[in-house]
């Protein structure tokens, strides 16, 4: 058997490329339907729902590869004429389908990718090379944005593999003609074949196809990053304050399975009574309340919400209520933290400047989730740390 490519036959490198990306694609759709309906109520599960979804990205990653490899060869080959060439409608649909797998056979594993590398933690792909892209950032709107459209160009490829099949199994079956067999081992007799017309109209219907169905995940929500059955954000009321926080960031991060895992709060309060001193003893006072519902956790912000963590639909805030000191070292905030109805004395020390009647303060501090019953089904650190660490950043402007 030939490795190149005929006017009649298909070559041995092609028979492989086409059958090695069969299996990888194959694999890896059902592979991540199974990784979805995995549940991760205890730390055997998310370790499991991890294995599976990761073995789904690394044959995703591989047959990405596999693809571009394959069309790279085709460029360099001959395209063996058609055998249904006297059909011109059934010869534009079957060039329409190939135009989709070739594209789909690409945008499918890279939107899976950007949505990984542009989201942070849980499920690792399996190779030397890192979890990033290059000028793909940490972003969650972006992570939605592609996860939505690795969905929708999956099942642009799922419909257009079942296309695909049923028009092989046509020309077996029905027209008897050599199309499948020449795919297979072997070298089948093949009469003599008149070159066909290749006209644009097959490129530009699976144009057609795919803005289709990206515009039809646009009408339907598939980019808007809201996960359903996330609880709603509680809403907060303005406080009362000596000092109104203008900007700032509440942030923490977790370990989990190996890997930290970075989020944010966009929803919380905090009113401040502060008053700068040179030598020990009270400063003022602060009381913080979170939205919980307001979390982004990269990939794992459905679970941090649900009920096994932070539970955000049975208690939907967290809040803080202390003492700002001036220790002999700089400040700190002395008080309880509640979380999950939980109370915990906590010190936290923080650096503060003041110019002009507005101060920019940063602080943190490391916390044990056992401590607050979060995460109590993950009695040890194989699957999720139990560090959490909290760290704030805020400019505040005196009120008169």
């Amino acid at each position: 058997m030939s490795l190149a490519n005929t006017k009649t036959h298909y070559g041995g490198i092609t028979k492989t490329f086409h059958w090695l990306t069969a299996l990888l694609i194959l694999t890896a759709i059902p592979l991540g339907w199974y990784a979805n309906q995995l549940p991760y109520d205890t730390s055997d599960q998310l370790a499991q729902k991890a294995f599976v979804f990761s073995m789904h990205k690394t044959i995703g990653i591989a047959a990405f590869v596999v693809a571009l490899l394959r069309i790279l060869w085709a460029l360099t080959q001959p395209k063996p004429y058609l055998l249904n060439a006297e059909k011109p409608a059934e010869a534009r649909l079957a060039e329409t389908v190939h135009w989709l797998l070739y594209g789909s056979l690409l945008l499918v594993p890279l939107t899976g990718w950007i949505h990984h590398a542009s989201s942070s933690g849980f499920a690792p792909i399996w190779w030397p090379f890192g979890q990033d892209l290059p000028f793909v950032p940490k972003d969650e709107a972006l992570s939605s944005l592609f996860a939505g459209l690795h969905i929708v160009t999956k099942w642009v490829l799922i419909g257009a593999i079942g296309f695909h099949i049923a028009g092989a199994l046509k020309h077996h079956v029905i027209d008897r003609d050599a199309t499948l067999r020449r795919m297979l081992p072997g070298r089948p007799d093949i009469p003599p074949l008149a070159p066909a017309d290749h006209a644009a109209s097959p490129f530009i219907a699976a144009l057609g196809i795919w803005a289709a169905a990206i515009g039809l995940g646009a009408a339907t929500g598939s980019y808007d990053g809201h996960e359903e059955g996330l609880p709603q954000a509680a809403a907060l009321e303005e406080v009362d304050t000596d000092w109104a926080v203008q900007d700032g960031t509440l942030s923490i991060a977790v370990t989990q399975l190996g890997s930290t895992v970075e989020g944010s709060f966009a929803d919380w309060t905090a009113a401040i009574s502060f008053e700068p001193r040179d030598t020990p003893g009270p400063a003022g006072s602060v009381e913080v309340t979170v939205s919980i519902g307001s979390l982004t956790l990269g990939s794992v912000t459905s679970q941090a919400l649900g009920a096994e963590f932070f539970a955000a639909d049975t208690f939907p805030t967290a809040t803080l209520n202390g003492e700002i000191l001036r220790t002999d070292t700089g400040y700190v905030v002395e008080g309880p933290l509640t979380i999950r109805d939980q109370s915990v004395p906590i010190t936290m020390p923080f650096t503060v400047e003041i110019a002009d009647g507005v101060a920019t303060a940063s602080g943190g501090l490391a916390v044990n989730r056992l401590d607050f019953g979060v995460g109590t089904a993950y009695p040890d650190e194989s699957s999720v740390g139990f560090g959490v660490d909290v760290t704030f950043q805020l400019t505040a402007s005196r009120q008169q």
